[in-house]
């Protein structure tokens, strides 16, 4: 009789759910996995920090719309991998994280005093869709099942499975294994397009209105959905906007497409809806809650949302037609059901009005690519010539605080999937490893990262996992020597240069193209915006990962367009 060990038992699971990757630090515990990985066709990404893997997970999951898999090792290495856990119960994305412990007659309970042992389980609950420890190793097709079920039902997110090494290490009868099911057998992988019923109700709506507006977020991107969004826009003559995560889900220079900082224009159009249609959203902190003075009067219009996930519909703002369906195939029978009912609207002559109340936050960043600084490149500058250089298909990253301002105002996106950003978390140090897990996801694909020096910092190191694992991608260092946005904040409340003084505001100097060439990749400097473009060029002739760490102004570094609107949305109750 055939035997096995429950680690190759545990990556027939996951071959069963279509996994080809899997991130993690290699540990004596993971060896009976890690050695049946090639046989599979899954890929092992040895990171430099268990948080990190969690990230690059997530920025392969966002792209290939695939679970996302990450190993932690016992107890501390698992504690580092829940770190990065956080972001994906806030941001959405599925991961299913496997934790390892050491042998359970020692830590299950903990005696105390044993070496590497925690309760990693009950770390896990609070930010994870599902979290359990197995203990019979024939409960594991069952509860790897399970996990994966939370990570992809309704809005995604994270599931947790905690294992004890001398499980994985164990011989077992292949013939004894319990059947290993794949997900179209065990759980809802096509939500449809919802009830026929609403659908109808809802294209009445729509296609009566005289003034609609949509509002789409990242669920549109997760279905696929963005050609659909467009079409349906266009028939309308809607306005439309996006979350900050769903960033491409509508070119962002489209004429009906309003931009998720722009208060002035978008607020009017909202304000002045008569039917609003939100897909693939909850109207979160960043959306102003989706209520007045930002939005219009729920009670005086009518509100059709879409989404997924019961649990989201109308958790901020109530609604009149609630569609609990896959947003591809919903706004697919909404457009259908619409253009039975009317013929294509032209041009609305309205949104000109709106375009003219944009035009004060259009000409504040004009006005501020303008500006030469005291020294150092104006970091506007800086953001809009990746811009230039960039093809539209590439994916873009940012990182930081207001750096991550200067490339939402200066970056349009053009096309969906192509966008990563913690937008709940603003988890720093997730961009490095985000745009690595992007690379992986779609290697023919550029992907460049824009980020803060602070941000870059907190995962630096995985610069020697890109070069080890040949991931050219580019980032583009915004260096102002300092936590940046922490100074915006000061100056936000009055305070100047003497006020943040010594108080942990200003780093050191780091030559960060130095420590990129020391890891193995491609470095550069740009002390003038003349020499970004030929820096850029560089970096993409090395044919290795590469950094060029850019000097920028401090003043101008400080001040940057977009804050007063950040500030502004988040200050709003809801």
């Amino acid at each position: 009789m055939a035997r096995i060990t429950v680690g190759e038992l545990l990556i027939r699971c996951l071959k069963a759910e279509g996994v080809d990757m899997i991130t993690g630090i290699i540990d004596g515990a993971h060896i009976p996995m890690v050695v049946h990985m090639p046989r599979y066709g899954i890929r092992y990404i040895n990171t430099r920090h268990e948080e990190a893997a969690v990230h690059i997970a997530e920025g392969y999951a966002r792209i290939s719309k695939k679970p996302g898999v990450v190993i932690g090792n016992p107890a501390c290495g698992t504690g580092n991998m829940l770190a990065g856990v956080v972001s994906a119960h806030g941001e959405g994305h599925p991961i299913v994280a496997i934790g390892t412990a050491r042998a359970r007659i020692k830590g299950d309970p903990n005696r105390g005093g044993t070496w590497q042992a925690a309760d990693t389980e009950s770390m896990a609950r609070p930010i994870t869709k599902y979290a359990a420890t197995l203990r019979q190793w024939e409960r594991l097709p069952e509860m790897m099942r399970a996990a994966f079920r939370a990570a992809m039902t309704g809005r995604p997110g994270p599931a947790y499975i905690e294992i004890a090494d001398e499980i994985l290490a164990q011989e077992i009868d292949e013939d004894a294994v319990p059947p290993i099911y794949p997900a179209e057998r065990y759980r809802v992988t096509d939500m449809g397009c919802g009830d026929p019923s609403r659908i109808k109700r809802a294209a009445e709506l729509l296609a009566g209105a005289e003034r609609p507006y949509i509002h789409a977020g990242k669920g549109v991107l997760w279905a696929d959905a963005a050609a659909e969004l467009q079409e349906l826009v266009e028939y309308l003559g809607a306005c439309v906007s996006s979350t900050l995560g769903a960033r491409g889900v509508m070119p962002e220079d489209h004429p009906n497409y309003f931009h998720s900082y722009d208060l002035g224009g978008a607020g009017m159009a909202r304000n002045d809806a008569d039917v609003l249609l939100v897909v693939g959203s909850r109207l979160g902190e960043y959306d102003a809650w989706g209520m007045p003075p930002l939005w219009g009067d729920p009670e005086q219009q009518a509100t059709i949302q879409i989404d997924s996930d019961p649990m989201s519909i109308g958790l901020n703002r109530p609604v009149n037609v609630p569609i609990v369906a896959d947003a591809k195939a919903s706004l697919s029978a909404l457009l259908t059901a619409v253009k039975e009912l009317r013929e294509a609207r032209g041009d609305r002559p309205e949104i000109a009005t709106y375009r003219d109340a944009s035009m004060e936050t259009m000409t504040r960043g004009m006005a501020y690519l303008a500006e030469q600084g005291s020294g150092g490149v104006n970091p506007g500058q800086m953001v809009a010539m990746l811009h230039e250089f960039l093809p539209p298909e590439a994916i873009t990253v940012l990182d930081g605080g207001n750096t991550t301002l200067l490339g939402v105002a200066y970056h349009p996106i053009q096309q969906s999937n192509s966008f990563l950003y913690s937008v709940k978390m603003g988890y720093l140090g997730t961009g490095l490893p985000f745009a690595l897990g992007a690379k992986l996801a779609s290697p023919e694909r550029p992907v460049c990262l824009i980020s803060g020096d602070g941000a870059l910092g907190f995962n630096l190191m995985e610069l020697e996992t890109a070069a080890r694992e040949n991931l050219p991608v580019i980032v583009v260092v915004a260096v102002d020597d300092a936590w940046g946005m922490e100074k915006t904040a000061f100056v936000g409340l009055g305070y100047g240069p003497d006020d943040w003084k010594d108080r942990g505001i200003e780093v050191g100097k780091i030559r960060f193209d130095g420590m990129a060439e020391m890891l193995g990749c491609h470095g550069d400097k740009v002390d003038e915006i003349s020499q970004l473009m030929p820096a850029l060029e560089r970096a993409v002739a090395s044919g290795k990962p590469a950094l060029i760490h850019v000097q920028v102004d401090q003043e101008l570094n400080t001040k940057p367009p977009g804050w007063e609107q950040f500030r502004k949305a988040r200050s709003l109750a809801g």
